[in-house]
């Protein structure tokens, strides 16, 4: 991952918007598979919101990945250094 990559997903704390664009699927589709309203996915892509534990395991699922390569921190990250 690039020094750019790696700012954007610090500042929001989630790939979903990577992993949605990888598969090359809208918000409306990733919400219709996970049985959120679309604009749910944008509030979690662009950290306006955090999803609970069962959204979080259900959208890991759904790329076919670990939850951790989904939300993490990012070791310069403010609230990890608390």
């Amino acid at each position: 991952m690039n020094v750019a990559s790696t700012e954007v997903v610090t500042k929001r704390n989630n790939c979903i918007a990577v992993l949605r664009s990888q598969k090359g699927i809208s918000r409306r589709t990733l919400a219709e598979a996970l049985g959120v309203n679309y604009q749910t996915i944008g509030y979690l892509e662009r950290g306006k919101s955090k999803p609970n534990l069962a959204l979080a395991l259900r959208i890991a699922e759904y790329f076919e990945v670990p939850l951790t390569d989904v939300f993490f921190r990012q070791s310069g990250n403010a609230e990890a250094q608390e």
